[in-house]
């Protein structure tokens, strides 16, 4: 009997889509349902329809800027995962509700957890537990909830931020029947044989720098690079005009390099005047480096067969891919080849609004690897 088993639907109506996924993920006896949908389908329907679904099992999901699941990737879709009881020695889940105001929502979220554990979450053996965390995309808080998450703990959180299929008007999260908006979600897990988490992004540094002088992080704002007009510098550093860096954004990223292999995407979003907004903050002071984009099909199948490696035999895989690179992928008409990276292993995946580990970061994918 398999372990994890994977389904996808593109039926359009809410309640065939979910008997679907339901027919598709018989024969497990499941402790939790991961599911990710397409902003189509009403979100408390889905919601509802799911939880009576799986009557007795943990479902847990979001909306999306696109799908990943066993029979392609696009969107219009409904993916899912169930996990097998004997996956995870235990599966705590809590909802973080009112991110925007309530800047102690995750110091009661721990609470309950360690209620719960009957210890600290300090104390947790990072090598025993996992986190995966899933936020409102347009909520703005996604550096606020990773910070938190790591100032309180030592568990590593992986995860990704809910999409809208880019019409930035409303995001969900489903919890059991309930749909969540301005809120997070975290599962804290216990595999049973394990876990890793890859983090991989598609890019090759430059030696063109660049430092935030003057920003606005509560906007995600830079508005002066090396003390000029954070356009003027930017577009100069590349040694191409204002105009056409407007048209390539997404061509020549930032990142806050530790190593040419480690690094942490800083997406720029549009110039706003001469300023930058980006999809994440950035700090005032800390120096990032110039990306240039390589190929997104070859990293990624290059990290995760070197994972695999390193880790052992994986059963399945959580992948929170960035809406940017599924731009890419869609661009360059590799969608498919994407998807076949990952046809040996029972995965789903959905394009963010942002990724979720060690911080908010973009245009990277996030995996959590299940043994």
């Amino acid at each position: 009997m398999k372990n994890f088993k994977v389904a996808q639907s593109d039926l359009t109506d809410t309640v065939a889509a979910v008997k679907s996924i339901k027919e598709q993920l018989s024969g497990i006896d499941a402790c939790l349902v991961l599911y990710f949908a397409s902003p189509s389908y009403p979100a408390a329907a889905i919601s509802k329809e799911m939880a009576g679904a799986f009557v007795g099992v943990h479902t847990v999901g979001c909306t999306t800027a696109g799908e990943m699941g066993p029979d392609k990737m696009g969107q219009d879709s409904i993916v899912a995962m169930a996990w097998n009881k004997v996956t995870l020695k235990d599966l705590k889940i809590e909802v973080l509700e009112n991110i925007q105001t309530d800047t102690e929502a995750v110091a009661k979220a721990f609470k309950s957890f360690e209620k719960s554990l009957g210890k600290p979450m300090k104390l947790l053996d990072p090598a025993q537990y996992v986190g995966m965390v899933m936020i409102d995309g347009l909520s703005g808080c996604e550096e606020a909830v990773n910070d938190r998450l790591g100032n309180l703990t030592n568990v590593p959180f992986v995860g990704g931020s809910t999409g809208d299929n880019f019409m930035f008007q409303h995001t969900y999260l489903f919890v059991d029947g309930k749909a969540f908006t301005n809120a997070a979600v975290l599962l804290l897990m216990e595999p049973s044989k394990g876990y890793a988490i890859l983090k991989t992004q598609s890019f090759i540094t430059t030696d063109k720098k660049l430092t935030p002088t003057k920003v606005d992080e509560k906007r995600r704002m830079v508005v002066e690079f090396n003390g000029k007009p954070a356009a003027e510098a930017y577009a100069s550093v590349l040694g191409i005009s204002v105009d056409d860096l407007a048209k390539n954004l997404g061509e020549y990223p930032l990142g806050l390099v530790f190593d040419e292999h480690n690094f942490f995407v800083r997406s720029p979003m549009k110039i706003e005047g001469t300023s930058i907004i980006f999809y994440c903050s950035v700090k005032e002071g800390l120096e990032l480096t110039v990306l240039h984009s390589s190929d997104i099909v070859t990293g990624t199948r290059t990290d995760l067969a070197e994972t695999e490696q390193n880790c052992g035999e994986v059963q399945a895989v959580v992948d929170f891919n960035c809406c940017l690179r599924v731009l890419e992928l869609t661009r360059k008409n590799q969608l498919k080849a994407y998807s076949e990276i990952f046809r040996h292993i029972p995965t789903i995946g959905f394009a963010t609004y942002g990724e979720s580990y060690i911080g908010h970061i973009n245009q990277t994918s996030t995996m959590l690897l299940l043994k």
